[in-house]
């Protein structure tokens, strides 16, 4: 990697219709004829949401009224490394306009390869843009939950929850064990119908997060890992963690995302030690992945998970 590192600030710039903003980077330009997210350097004594105003103003004409920042992820190119801040832009004046000359593009961002080479940086960001806000987690407990826990579940799914985790920790072993994965037969195909993702807890056997759309790696079980798990194509890998090393750790082992928490209060947990959202901040620094916000979280606190760099929120009850 080299010494060198540039800060740069990079805006997610979404419509309402879901199309994201791409820039062609013009000639005489490292990378000319590449697509990337608008943006530029830091100046010193800037912000990174100062930056990205005074950049957007630059290089597109449009004003920025409303931003925040999400993914801190750092890439090395041959020559330089950059350390990219991405930003959401939720509020702006004005139409875009190639001011340097540069293409623009509006492209889903699930297909953005389209438009033709991607600057590898800009990868990363597309792929966490499929991943929602919401993430359920199971709370059936045993066979005796189970009918009332497919009815919470069929509820989130309607909803609009498209990504949940398998997880069900006090279910009694031995025989109940089968019932255990009759059940999450069950889950897998009302998520399928729906379109939702589902993560096995890594309390489960292996051989379940195969079935599933990957695995949710518990802060133990990931801290034993020095590599991503071997899975299908396309397959998900979350990790939990307490702190901003088990999040680093989780950017190490290539996780698409983390949880992290307690934050607030928990009804399960009451009194027990939580972060605060200054807490969850300084534990998602330098994260390079999206990180969710659990713990006392409902779609109340998902705003504040938003304003302090979070993904979204992660939960039993409150999702």
């Amino acid at each position: 990697m080299s010494e060198k590192i540039v800060d740069v600030a990079a805006g997610l710039i979404l419509r309402s219709d879901g199309k994201l903003l791409l820039g062609q980077r013009p000639e005489g330009k490292p990378w000319a004829g590449w697509w990337e997210l608008p943006g530029g350097k830091l100046e010193p004594g800037e912000t990174v949401l100062e930056a990205l105003a005074r950049e957007l103003q630059e290089e597109i004409g449009i004003r920025v009224t409303q931003s925040r920042r999400w993914v801190t992820y750092v890439h090395a190119y041959p020559h330089t490394t950059v350390r990219l801040a991405f930003c959401h832009v939720t509020g702006w004046e004005g139409e875009p306009k190639g001011l340097e000359n540069q293409r623009l593009e509006w492209v889903d961002p699930a297909r953005a390869a389209e438009v033709g080479d991607l600057l590898p940086a800009a990868l990363p960001p597309l792929r966490w843009l499929q991943l929602p806000t919401a993430y359920s987690i199971s709370s059936a407990g045993s066979r005796a939950g189970a009918a009332a826990y497919l009815g919470r579940l069929d509820a989130a799914l309607a909803r609009g929850v498209r990504l949940f985790q398998f997880r069900e920790p006090a279910w009694p072993d031995g025989p109940a064990a089968t019932s255990l994965h009759e059940l999450l037969q069950q889950v897998l195909r009302r998520c399928k119908a729906q379109g939702a993702r589902v993560l096995v807890n890594s309390a489960h056997p292996a051989a379940w997060w195969r079935e599933a759309d990957g695995v949710h790696l518990r802060a133990a079980d990931a801290a034993g890992l020095s590599a991503r798990p071997a899975l299908p194509d396309g397959a998900l890998v979350g990790v939990s963690a307490h702190d901003n090393a088990e999040v680093l750790h989780a950017r190490d082992l290539d996780a698409d995302f983390a949880v992290l928490g307690p934050v607030l209060d928990t009804a399960s947990h009451p009194g027990a030690p939580t972060l605060g959202w200054e807490g969850f901040e300084a534990g998602i620094r330098d994260a390079g992945l999206p990180v969710f916000a659990l713990g006392g979280q409902s779609a109340a606190t998902l705003s504040q998970a938003l304003r302090h760099g979070g993904h979204g929120i992660a939960g039993i009850r409150g999702v």
